[in-house]
């Protein structure tokens, strides 16, 4: 474990979020509104029937396999792209389709872009024994036709990570499996736990032997050592101890129960498929491809038991006002998911509808930093009456490993990934738009990458408010001193990054969007006010061998987990909130 680092922090006065050379910030036009969204409570002991049947019986007591493999198979790189913050997983869990694992694997294609360190599935077959296939790196490499044939059953979740809590290696690769004296239980955890050094280090007191160092094994000796029954209780009864944010999918040997934190800092979605099969996921992207129709979230709060009598909801514990992760429309869900209630496109685009009123520029053109800005660019465009135009194209088809040349390459890994297209740039005035700036570094090389191809001009446009602290619910994100808009005004990123106009989303005009719904999410990363507050809970130190994202060794990487000082972390940071 790295030393603990000292993060410092330059307490910012409210600065415009409009940065120009030569201008100063027009005034502020009407914001436009989205639906509103419908907020239901959380159900309780409601009952909905389905055709399912299924019994339990001969469970295993397998813990996590300890499988010893070189540190180069768990090699994860970070590339220029990854200048962004990163959610944490994926989940999706089915009951009563034949074909329940292969459904899982389709589903966990659709959510690739939450995870691409690690992916895995458990299955229940007909012996009612949990079986598991996980590996490190995408869906499409851990996954063939004889390792699906391996998990047969009407009953899986399926799990693909990126690591906010644990390093990079295989025993860290949910779902996790564990056996106990009332059977076996499997789990797949989107989110983060911020008491979780708390929780294992009573358990380990109590006996408790950890085989991981995921926060999600934490809840499974949390089931293992509950004294309530029944088994969904005992659920009940392990998630009333945690702190933080996680959507879950637990299988036993005859249930799959989903459940949501009470803040639902993170989405989880049920749908069900034309033969009944009841699914749950992440995004309803995951239901689109596998033909489940979405019917509801699952509210904050909530626990979904699924077994042969049907669907049976009730209240985890009492909720306070839900806390959603603004960030999922922003950055991290597809464009085509409804999260939240709310269509991720549409948002998107009303984000550019946003800058393009609040900060307009005179341009030719505007363009977007595929893919995550391309709707929001759109809706630059459509509002400013500019063409978009593909100004740069992204590469599709970058290895996970390369070999650079000898003699270094400028800002090789944005080239690698994004191509410039003189034809559109040369001699324009250029907008271009992206989702966020985490540490300005990959908006730099973007600008320097622009004008190298021609533009005369390029304004950056940010479809989300400026980011000045890290995030300790599920996404991950640097310490909050290597946030630039935590260390530099908005006319400082400007200068440093070398563009010719500078300008976010303002975090006013983002709340106005979301009209009575405003109060309903998290906004912690833009002000730096945690719904709930952070306990030895580690963030990426990324530093400089992320520089051109392709450099550093997997110690680097897996030995950049720092714990921050929260006591000052935490309070400092929410003064520039302020």
């Amino acid at each position: 474990m790295a030393a603990t680092a000292t993060t410092s922090f330059s307490t910012l006065s409210k600065p415009s979020l409009y940065s120009n050379a030569n201008s100063q910030i027009p005034q502020k036009a009407p914001v436009f509104l989205l639906p509103k969204t419908l907020q239901k409570p959380c159900l309780s002991h409601t009952t909905h029937k389905t055709h399912i049947s299924l019994s339990s019986k001969n469970p295993i007591s397998d813990l996590l396999s300890k499988e010893k493999r070189s540190p180069d198979d768990f090699s994860s790189y970070f590339d220029d792209d990854d200048d962004k913050p990163r959610e944490e997983c994926g989940v999706v869990g089915i009951y009563g389709d034949p074909e329940a694992s292969r459904l899982c694997y389709l589903a966990l294609h659709a959510l690739q872009h939450r995870g691409q360190e690690g992916a895995g599935i458990v299955a229940v077959n007909e012996n009612k024994v949990l079986q598991s296939v996980t590996g490190v790196g995408l869906v499409s490499e851990v996954f063939n036709e004889s390792k699906l044939d391996q998990l047969p059953g009407d009953l899986a979740i399926g799990h693909v990570r990126y690591s906010t809590a644990g390093a990079s290696m295989l025993k860290n690769v949910q779902p996790f499996v564990a056996g106990y004296r009332f059977g076996s239980v499997g789990v797949a955890h989107n989110g983060n736990l911020v008491n979780y050094g708390k929780l294992r280090a009573s358990l380990e007191d109590n006996g408790s032997i950890f085989n991981t160092s995921s926060d999600t094994e934490v809840v499974l000796h949390l089931i293992a050592t509950s004294k309530t029954r029944p088994f969904f209780l005992r659920i009940v009864d392990a998630c009333e101890k945690l702190e933080g944010a996680y959507s879950m999918v637990f299988v036993t040997e005859d249930k799959l129960v989903a459940v949501r934190d009470p803040f639902g800092f993170r989405p989880l979605v049920m749908g069900r498929r034309s033969n009944g099969a009841v699914v749950f996921a992440s995004e309803t992207c995951a239901l689109d491809l596998i033909e489940a129709t979405y019917e509801r979230e699952v509210y904050p709060g909530e626990v979904l038991v699924v077994d042969k009598d049907g669907v049976q909801s009730l209240c985890l514990m009492p909720h306070p006002e839900p806390k959603q992760c603004i960030f999922e429309h922003i950055y991290f869900s597809l464009p085509n998911s409804v999260v939240f209630g709310r269509s991720v496109y549409e948002s998107r685009h009303v984000f550019g509808e946003i800058l393009a009123t609040e900060a307009p520029v005179d341009c030719d053109v505007v363009i977007a930093v595929p893919d995550s800005g391309v709707v929001a660019a759109l809706g630059y465009a459509a509002k400013a009456g500019v063409p978009f135009q593909q100004g740069l194209i992204r590469s599709h088809y970058v290895g996970r490993t390369f070999i650079e040349p000898s003699q270094k390459i400028r800002d090789f890994g944005v080239k690698l990934k994004l191509s410039p297209v003189r034809g559109v740039l040369e001699g324009k005035r250029v907008v271009v738009v992206d989702d966020s700036i985490v540490r300005g570094t990959t908006s730099s090389k973007i600008v320097r990458l622009l004008k190298e191809a021609g533009a005369k001009e390029v304004h950056m446009r940010i479809a989300s408010p400026p980011i000045i602290a890290s995030c300790y619910y599920g996404v991950d994100t640097p310490s909050s001193g290597e946030l630039i808009s935590n260390r530099m005004s908005v006319e400082e990123i400007r200068e440093f990054i070398g563009c010719d106009s500078l300008a976010f989303l303002p975090i006013d005009s983002l709340k106005k969007l979301l009209a009575d719904d405003s109060p309903n999410f998290c906004y912690a990363c833009f002000s730096g006010n945690y719904p709930v507050q952070p306990k030895e809970v580690k963030v990426k130190r990324v530093g400089d061998f992320v520089d051109d994202g392709l450099n550093g060794s997997l110690a680097s990487i897996d030995g950049g987990w720092v714990q921050t000082p929260l006591n000052q972390d935490v309070q400092k940071v929410s003064e520039i909130g302020k």
